[in-house]
């Protein structure tokens, strides 16, 4: 025990004898060691040269002393970066659509765009083509795409996070004259693989640029050419200009039965694995997880969908071990046993006729929702009242919407004091959330007409187009979502602008075979197939 000691002890002192010598553990130099890694980097001459020149000066001084420190951090950094390497491009097109297939449900077209890109790459061996951007809600698979591109390609993937970048030393790296400076996070990327930030990041991007990179940091251009870039983003909310260098691919949310497809065929076999279920230990049928869908989650993607499957498996699990079953079957008799209390409620909250209340259609960011427009009167002088935490362009929809209404009195048959002796009142519910677009405006025309009217809105009609003070109903976007949000509220018929009409292409034929779709170009025709008695 005290040979043991002594040993341990003095290889201690060695260790800062060497520290205090500057010789590593090997018996070299460290400068020695620096030397020979910049001998066999293939570097330009003038990197060479500017770290030469830095291991030298590094060779005269003080190894504690603090500014050694810091031009030793920066040679190991400069050293580690893979210069003059790159992983070859080695693409079998039948081996890549068989990695997207395995990998992703569904997404025939953007699989097919994805093949384009890698058979031109394959072609002409050169990066130079455009940037793609994967656009779209939270879990459709927008990073895992990108993940199977590069395992397609034969190429090493790094995932760079971006959100919420204020300053452009994040990309860029900050100089070495602040204490503690760290290059940017594209170079810091790069080593594990051996102002305005969307300046800094179009740099990165952009073809014609990326060439002669230099980070704050390292001060040195850096070939950023032979590296296949990737973004993606929830939504089209960037710098124009960046938008501008990248070819966007717009994913959409998923239909139910895609869900019910991605829960059996991925979710459910990876949180059984997890959780080392046996596979007959689990049971769960499809009903199960439609009602996982429709009342446990409320989202484009399947990330939450993910979570509740692995929640469910976790417990059971529990189950098996602490109370000794053979096996845990979930029905949904016992599903809140496991899943807790529903979270969500499905179909239409109005289930019958009323005046002034009708059924809208919304885009979010984590995909389509129903939104209920409701109008009141009360006794007034003509003014008009919104409520519900509304952005700008929706208030300015409720005011054409108004003006449009009174404009045409004589043609909607309203008598002129109907606006004169009262106030309208117009609510969108959920006040705590924040609503805006134009996408409401046909919603709000029929509001107003169905109270002045007396006449009561269909309750199984949603609608969804942007309106004119001429009556004229304009185009609108996020169709697939709002119509799937139609759907899973147990609507049967919706109305959209007729200049949306060539949208219908892309949507999924279940869509298409359980609603019936009205094409409208007017607030004539809206109004005709909204209300429940037909005035004009």
């Amino acid at each position: 025990m005290e040979k043991n000691q002594k040993d341990y002890y003095l290889n201690e002192q060695l260790k800062a004898i060497h520290k205090e010598l500057n010789i590593s553990e090997t018996g070299k130099d460290e400068t020695e060691i620096l030397k020979e890694k910049l001998k066999n980097l293939k570097a330009t001459k003038e990197v060479k040269e500017k770290i030469s020149l830095d291991i030298k000066k590094l060779s005269s001084m003080s190894p504690v002393s603090a500014e050694a420190s810091v031009i030793r951090n920066y040679v190991d950094t400069v050293l580690s970066l893979p210069w003059g390497k790159e992983d070859k491009i080695n693409i079998n097109l039948e081996k890549a659509q068989s990695i997207l297939d395995s990998e992703h449900y569904g997404l025939k077209k953007i699989k097919e765009r994805l093949i384009e890109y890698l058979a031109v790459l394959h072609r002409s061996k050169n990066l130079s083509g455009p940037i793609l951007c994967l656009i779209g809600p939270p879990g459709v698979g927008k990073t895992s795409l990108a993940q199977s591109l590069a395992k397609a390609s034969g190429r090493s993937f790094i995932r760079i996070s971006l959100g919420g970048l204020k300053d452009e030393s994040e990309i860029r790296g900050h100089r070495r004259t602040y204490i503690g400076a760290m290059p940017g996070k594209i170079i810091n990327a790069l080593r594990k693989v051996k102002g305005d930030p969307a300046s800094a990041l179009l740099e990165v991007l952009d073809p014609e640029q990326n060439k002669s990179f230099v980070d704050h940091y390292i001060e040195l251009e850096y070939d950023l050419s032979k590296i296949m870039f990737v973004a993606t983003a929830n939504s089209y909310n960037m710098h124009e200009a960046l938008l501008d260098r990248m070819e966007v691919i717009e994913l959409s949310g998923y239909t139910e039965e895609e869900k019910l497809e991605i829960a059996k065929k991925h979710l459910l076999p990876k949180n059984i694995k997890l959780s080392a279920l046996k596979n007959n230990e689990f049971q769960i049928s499809d009903e199960v997880i439609q009602t996982l869908i429709r009342n446990y989650t409320r989202e484009s993607g399947v990330r939450q969908l993910d979570r509740e499957i692995a929640n469910l498996t976790r417990k059971a699990v529990k189950e098996i071990l602490v109370d000794k079953v053979n096996k845990v079957e979930i029905t949904n008799n016992n599903i809140s046993k496991y899943a807790g209390v529903m979270k969500f409620k499905t179909g239409l909250i109005e289930p019958e006729d009323k005046i002034g209340i009708v059924t809208g259609l919304a885009w979010t960011k984590v995909g389509g929702d129903i939104l209920y427009i409701e109008a009141v009167k009360t006794p007034g002088k003509g003014l008009i009242k919104i409520t519900g935490k509304l952005g700008e362009v929706m208030k300015e929809s409720v005011q054409a919407a108004y003006s449009l209404v009174y404009a045409n009195l004589d043609k909607l048959k309203l008598k002129d004091d109907v606006f004169k002796k009262n106030d309208i009142h117009i609510h969108v519910p959920e006040g705590a959330i924040p609503k805006d677009g134009p996408s409401a405006g046909i919603a709000m025309v029929t509001a107003i007409f169905s109270l002045l009217s007396k006449v009561k809105v269909r309750y199984n009609v949603a609608m969804t187009g942007e309106i004119t003070l001429r009556g004229k109903v304009l185009p609108i976007g996020g169709l697939k979502e709002k119509l799937l949000a139609a759907l899973r509220a147990g609507i049967k018929e919706v109305i959209i602008p007729k200049d949306n009409e060539k949208d219908l292409v892309d949507l999924p034929p279940i869509v298409i075979e359980n609603l019936k779709i009205t094409l409208v170009s007017n607030i004539d025709e809206v109004l005709s197939v909204a209300l429940v008695k037909n005035l004009f």
